[in-house]
């Protein structure tokens, strides 16, 4: 800030955000309603999300940069009690047990049942922006970021065991309910919003509202998730 100087988040053309993966989603659900563009530097662990640290040059780098365009997921959650809870996910939706019983989960997609019971320790729906974060640790497919698709994948499936999750149209909407809920309790979050005690989440793209990273020339996120395909 001394070097290059500064003005408040609402006047800005660019938010230059420094930290990891987890605070470049903080910073674009911070900026959602004006949606200014996010060039984030690595000071954190992973920093997929993120450009390299680098002190010189900065004006330079960012006006050289490409635009990563990235369309968050909306998650509608009823609780048991009857209240309801809606958020914004940029890297997935996932219901995860509360104790130590597996939840038991029924998945629709556009009205239609496809698992009638799934017992697992969870469930997701991630974003091509988020399919090398949870979903890639959860043995789910990396997506790139243009091909229109979402990833549904199970976490620790018990039954089916051999259900590996599918690939959606981004134009699906992904329905659980929560069976058992008393027994088996279950949580929802979307990114940094958690709802406890849920019986029925709905889960779809809002392509009406895209999100503006920027990457380094040579370094797009599209170059990303191919590199990461082929990586040990």
């Amino acid at each position: 800030m001394q070097r290059y100087g500064s003005v408040p988040p609402s006047e800005a053309e660019v938010i230059v955000a420094l930290g990891g993966d987890g605070f470049m989603l903080e910073t674009l659900h911070a900026h959602l309603d004006r949606r200014t563009p996010v060039y984030g530097m690595n000071r954190g662990s992973v920093g997929f999300l993120m450009n390299d640290f680098e002190e010189d040059d900065l004006v330079e780098r960012i006006a050289g940069a490409g635009r990563a365009i990235i369309h968050p997921l909306q998650m509608d959650a009823w609780t048991e009690a009857g209240e309801v809870v809606s958020g914004l996910a940029i890297n997935e939706v996932s219901l995860l047990r509360q104790t130590r019983q597996s939840a038991k989960l029924r998945i629709s997609v556009d009205g239609k049942v496809r698992l009638e019971d799934l017992s697992c320790d969870g469930c997701m729906v991630a974003t091509p922006a988020g399919s090398t974060a949870y979903n890639l640790s959860a043995h789910g497919p990396i997506i790139p970021l243009d091909a229109r698709v979402l990833a549904l994948t199970p976490i620790s499936a018990f039954r089916p065991r051999r259900w590996r999750g599918a690939l959606l149209s981004h134009e699906a909407k992904v329905t659980f309910e929560v069976l058992e809920p008393d027994k088996r309790p279950v949580s929802a979050v979307a990114d940094g919003l958690e709802v406890r005690s849920v019986a029925r989440v709905e889960v779809r793209e809002r392509r009406d509202v895209g999100l503006t990273m920027l990457f380094e020339a040579g370094r797009s996120f599209e170059e990303r998730v191919l590199s990461e395909q082929f990586s040990g």
